[in-house]
């Protein structure tokens, strides 16, 4: 379709391109999709792989280990949204998210393919970081450019009812993922879960990628990036653009992100680690209790996206950490109970305070982005929080809980979130400045 043609689509009066249904699926399956392959490394990363790839007598360094090369792929996230973020506001969204979905997907299967210590030696945790990097290189890339799809797509009143699409692929690819696990762990021996059953859902995630590629295939380019072609305000480096001309952008939207995975990552891996470990729960119990805990992430996001739509995003966004300060304080009471139920509803709060932040998240840090550098500057922002709050998490969290005890790791949560506090007063005026 010739580009004037597809200009048309900023006239209200003009059907838009892509149908609601196919941006809203498009965008939703491929963050699901993403986040599957990240969420079996998370839970593999404690259960298989210090026993697999990091044997050593001491069980708790190779749990170390192990979440060490966790980590690894938060610091390739924002090589990949440097990367991948050049491509979405040069040449695209449509074309940079395929390729997105392509590096994480391989990187993925070839995690289930790979040799334990015992079979190739040293050769296999490097290679294991290695494929780590790839995932972490993919989602760099990938979550951005869904967020900008669908609202770059949105009308001016929904556009954080459009943007909760693709972050509802976290608590479905999570629940996806530990089911998966579950499953097997009940129908495989624990011998047989440690020799092959945890390859399944890595190798199986050959299909997921393919259904995402098909889907997106069939999407077109979204208006804003048409706008940007047609006026002719693309810049030749967005990564310079960002930090030169939008460095408050940039700042402010990192720090106002970094509480959303200190939060979620507390509350899946390490208390996957801490509760089958310390506490003793069974795996099975606990991976039950994560899922529901889920359910309640899952309502938190549209939740919060409505309330945003009306009252605006900063303003829920304080609300919600505001909430997240109070529930660090009371982190250690509620989970050193030993009670399946009130673990589990401590699980759940958590949970739903998380999908409470999240929400909103990726429309506000693309409102305050313009155009011209939004792939790159969102897709940043996010991954650099991902470094602060989420890739040593786990590690802090067990080195804290170890040797001073389990408050401590719920006044890093609360100190982190009152710096989350500061940033999105800070940010009010960029925030309020993108809706005119």
């Amino acid at each position: 379709m010739p580009l004037k043609a597809n200009l048309e689509f900023m006239n209200e009066q003009s059907p838009p391109i892509n149908p609601v249904g196919r941006i809203l699926t498009a965008s939703l399956i491929g963050t699901t999709i993403e986040f599957f392959d990240f969420y079996i490394y998370a839970t593999a990363a404690v259960l298989v792989f210090p026993k697999l790839f990091f044997p050593t007598a001491d069980a708790t360094s190779s749990t170390l280990q192990s979440l060490a090369t966790f980590a690894l792929a938060f610091f390739a996230r924002p090589l990949g949204a440097a990367i991948f973020g050049h491509f979405g506001d040069r040449k695209g969204r449509k074309a940079t998210l395929v390729a997105a979905l392509m590096t994480m997907g391989p990187s993925t299967v070839a995690i289930g393919l790979l040799p334990g210590y015992n079979s190739i030696g040293i050769a296999a945790p490097i290679l294991l970081a290695l494929f780590r990097f790839g995932q972490g290189l993919g989602l760099g890339g990938e979550w951005g450019g869904a967020v900008l799809l669908a609202t770059e797509n949105a009308p001016a009143h929904k556009k954080a009812w459009y943007g909760m699409f693709p972050q509802l692929g976290a608590p479905i690819g999570f629940l996806l993922s530990t089911g998966i696990f579950f499953t097997l762990s009940k129908v495989l021996s624990d011998a047989d879960f440690l020799s092959y059953g945890w390859r399944i859902p890595f190798i199986a995630s050959a299909v997921l990628v393919w259904l995402g590629l098909f889907v997106r295939l069939k999407i077109t380019e979204t208006p804003e990036f048409l706008k940007v072609i047609n006026t002719k305000t693309r810049v030749k480096v967005p990564v310079v653009e960002v930090f030169s001309r939008n460095t408050k952008a940039i700042s402010l939207g990192t720090l106002a992100t970094v509480t959303t995975f200190l939060l979620f990552y507390l509350m899946t891996v390490f208390t996957l680690s801490w509760g089958t470990n310390t506490l003793h729960y069974s795996k099975a119990n606990f991976l039950i209790m994560q899922m529901i805990s889920m359910l309640f992430f899952a309502i938190g996001i549209p939740l919060s996206a409505y309330i945003a739509d009306l009252q605006g995003h900063n303003k829920m966004l304080l609300i919600a950490t505001i909430a997240i300060i109070f529930f660090g304080l009371a982190f250690a009471p509620l989970f050193t109970t030993g009670s399946l139920v009130i673990t589990a509803t401590f699980l759940s709060l958590g949970m739903f305070l998380m999908g409470l932040t999240y929400g909103p998240i990726g429309t506000a840090l693309a409102e305050i982005f313009p155009p011209s550098v939004r792939y790159t500057g969102a897709s940043l922002a996010f991954t650099l929080a991902g470094i602060l709050g989420a890739s040593l998490t786990p590690y802090l969290a067990t080195m804290l809980a170890t040797k001073y005890g389990l408050p401590y790791v719920g006044y890093f949560l609360a100190l982190t979130a009152i710096i989350t506090l500061f940033a999105l007063l800070g940010a009010r005026p960029l925030m309020k400045s993108s809706a005119k």
